[in-house]
């Protein structure tokens, strides 16, 4: 089965998951030690705290959830559409990423909670821009589907049935990007501190400019 993924998917997969891996790097050597991209560990982690009633721990965590939450609902009005397909608003959303990611960085510093929450708004803007290109499920922010999905492959591989390139190739372009990111976010928190993030906040700044002058200038041509 042949891959056919425009080369603007796997670019902006390997680069989303790479910004992601940065990001939960960054929360999880920072002050609160917290994942910020996935919500599974968070949530168990809010289940202990409950139990041992740890209410500070309680409503940092909640507040990571609900913050993830929100950007997601956030890109959700902005985009309009599941579906990954160009001419839609995602320069719009990755601005509003960049932008977060800009803002969590002082708060950060200031061992303040809310720059977790700014971060989780990112990652959550990032990751509800599209679910879905041509059948395959693009998740940037957590891996578990993409491990999932190379599993399954590896279980049709075994009984001799059709492998879904398109989807395994996708999940492996976003393990590897995310692991790039990891050890990208690790140096560069070992060297700088939380100005770390001003990678991912470049990265997403830079692409979605990018898009909107992309979009601006096919509209441009489409009037002539």
């Amino acid at each position: 089965m042949g891959i056919q993924l425009p080369r603007w998917v796997w670019i902006g997969a390997i680069a989303l998951s790479c910004v992601a891996g940065m990001v939960n790097v960054v929360g999880f050597l920072g002050f609160e030690h917290q994942a910020i991209t996935h919500l599974t560990g968070t949530t168990s982690q809010l289940g202990m705290a409950l139990v041992q009633r740890d209410w500070r721990n309680v409503g940092h965590l909640w507040g990571i959830l609900i913050a993830f939450c929100l950007g997601a609902t956030l890109s959700g009005l902005i985009v309009q559409d599941a579906t990954l397909r160009l001419g839609r608003r995602y320069g719009v959303v990755l601005l509003l990423v960049s932008l977060l990611l800009l803002v969590s960085i002082p708060l950060f510093k200031r061992q303040q909670i809310w720059g977790a929450l700014a971060a989780a708004m990112a990652c959550g803007l990032q990751n509800a821009m599209a679910t879905t290109f041509s059948g395959a499920v693009v998740r940037t922010t957590h891996l578990s589907g993409m491990f999932t999905d190379l599993g399954i492959g590896l279980g049709h591989l075994l009984r001799g049935l059709p492998l879904p390139m398109k989807r395994l190739t996708l999940s492996g372009l976003i393990i590897s990007g995310f692991l790039a990111g990891g050890v990208g976010g690790a140096w560069l928190f070992l060297h700088f501190g939380y100005d770390a993030l001003l990678a991912p906040a470049l990265l997403t700044g830079t692409t979605g400019a990018s898009y909107m002058v992309y979009r601006l200038s096919q509209r441009l041509r489409g009037n002539h």
